[in-house]
């Protein structure tokens, strides 16, 4: 039987509430899967991976970019054993047209026409590195070409653009997508905090990794990999 392994950052300080919401996800997936041993772990309960990965499972980053966590930490926590590491979740092309679809039936209930609306998407950005924010403005691009109207702007936690500098001067017909996997201290800290601080007028939407969908998304993304694409760490 296959085995799938998805995988997050969670949350070092209270780690069991992530744990167990990446386990429900996880349960949502393999509905997708049939014939599929679908786990999940997160790299802040100790021993977890370590504990669900084997050799030749495909191992799912949860993660929003190719950065640190999945070219370094993730490689070194699975050591020896002989499993595959697929794109992250942030760099699927699939999820700018499922974000569009979320971002187009809360515009249709507020009836806001589309070309007059700002996004403000709140990504973490990182000042070690640039695959974070690139991730971010990669994405932001895709959104524009499935949902054409909207202005979007990119604010990030850890370097500049600043959320509260992006959040500046919007309008009421604002929309706040936090371009995260799972909502953390970051989402329901730094992010309310950065909006508060530009006195955003407009909404804050949930994480992208709570969209209707996602586990289609990355039942689909899995079915997909070819096997001899990823080399075993």
């Amino acid at each position: 039987m296959p085995v799938a392994v998805i995988t997050a950052h969670g949350q070092p300080s209270a780690p069991d509430a992530p744990e167990a919401a990446l386990a429900d996800l996880a349960r949502e997936v393999a509905a997708f899967m049939p014939g599929w041993d679908v786990r999940s772990a997160t790299l802040s309960t100790p021993g977890r991976l370590e504990l669900v990965a084997e050799d030749g499972a495909l191992i799912y980053p949860f993660f929003m970019s190719q950065g640190w966590f999945t070219t370094k930490v993730l490689p070194q926590r699975l050591g020896d054993t002989a499993a595959q590491i697929t794109a992250p979740f942030g760099l699927d092309p699939a999820l700018a047209p499922l974000a569009a679809d979320a971002m187009r039936a809360e515009t249709e209930t507020r009836s806001w026409p589309l070309d007059q609306v700002d996004i403000l998407l709140a990504a973490h950005g990182s000042a070690r590195g640039r695959h974070a924010a690139a991730a971010a403005f990669k994405f932001a691009k895709a959104l524009s070409l499935a949902l054409p109207g909207p202005r979007i702007n990119c604010g990030f936690v850890e370097q500049s653009p600043s959320i509260a500098a992006a959040a500046a001067l919007l309008p009421t017909q604002s929309l706040c997508l936090p371009f995260f996997a799972q909502a953390g201290d970051h989402v329901r800290d730094d992010v309310p905090t950065s909006l508060a601080e530009a006195n955003f007028p407009g909404s804050t939407l949930p994480v992208l990794g709570a969209l209707p969908g996602v586990a289609q998304l990355i039942a689909n993304a899995l079915q997909r990999v070819d096997p001899s694409s990823h080399d075993p760490v």
